[in-house]
């Protein structure tokens, strides 16, 4: 199915192409000329979104038109935001729901994702990118924090000592970078990124849905509520008819 160039409310072109599948969504950050920064609309629509897949669970594939991602927040938005803004987290809570999502998150990352663009791929499951990609949080530069989840997504990614060190510099690192430290797991050429993406969304789409949506829902979970979650999570699947015809099919595999 094609894109849905929807109309935003005052006429113009979505900040958000979305493509549905069966299996997963694509969707398309469509500020090209604004570098995809993230803005108010882009917001909403991405709660829009979410909605959606909360409704409906499919993996979602988040990537950027233009050969950019996000360059970031709005500045323009964001020099207008006061406290009570900051306090509503218009961006943090966005980028948690969209984490939070039952099935899988792929970000396909091409040139910038910075700032709040940065953020927005933290808050994915898996995050692959072509070798033109800059990302970083040069939030302090600008007399702000990495508020939006990089003060601790960061780190879930990368560890402390890296985290730390990009997040007070500020500094904006090439994607060989991020691949050594693991913040992307593969690079693509951009004419191949979105097939990369769909590629791993196809092998996710292989395996068990209900076991798919409960691997990530025990990932996610806090480090307390281990083991517990896993053997709750487990005890449901095991009694599946979906395990029973795979370990049945497994089997009768290695007998022939």
């Amino acid at each position: 199915m094609p894109a849905a160039r929807a109309a935003a409310s005052d006429g113009t072109e979505s900040p958000l192409l979305v493509e549905r599948r069966g299996d997963r969504v694509v969707a398309t950050l469509n500020r090209a000329e604004k570098r995809n920064a993230i803005d108010q609309a882009t917001i909403d629509a991405l709660h829009v979104l979410c909605a959606e897949l909360e409704a409906v669970p499919r993996t979602l594939i988040l990537t950027g038109a233009g050969g950019v991602f996000a360059s970031g927040a709005d500045i323009a938005e964001l020099r207008e935001r006061r406290a009570d803004d900051a306090r509503a987290g218009i961006n943090a809570n966005a980028f948690v729901r969209l984490a939070l999502l039952p099935m899988p998150v792929i970000a396909a990352l091409d040139g910038y994702a910075l700032g709040g663009g940065a953020e927005l791929a933290y808050a994915a499951d898996i995050r692959i990118a072509t070798p033109e990609l800059k990302i970083g949080n040069p939030e302090t530069g600008l007399g702000i924090i990495a508020a939006a989840g990089a003060s601790w997504r960061l780190k879930e990614i990368v560890g402390d000592a890296r985290a730390i060190e990009l997040l007070l510099t500020g500094r904006t690192i090439g994607a060989a970078e991020a691949l050594e430290i693991g913040l992307v797991s593969g690079l693509h050429p951009a004419a191949e990124l979105l097939a990369a993406a769909h590629a791993i969304a196809d092998r996710i789409a292989r395996n068990d849905r209900a076991a798919t949506i409960a691997t990530k829902r025990v990932f996610r979970a806090p480090r307390p509520e281990h083991p517990a979650v896993d053997l709750a999570e487990q005890a449901v699947l095991f009694e599946s008819p979906e395990k029973l015809r795979r370990m049945t099919e497994f089997l009768e595999r290695k007998q022939k």
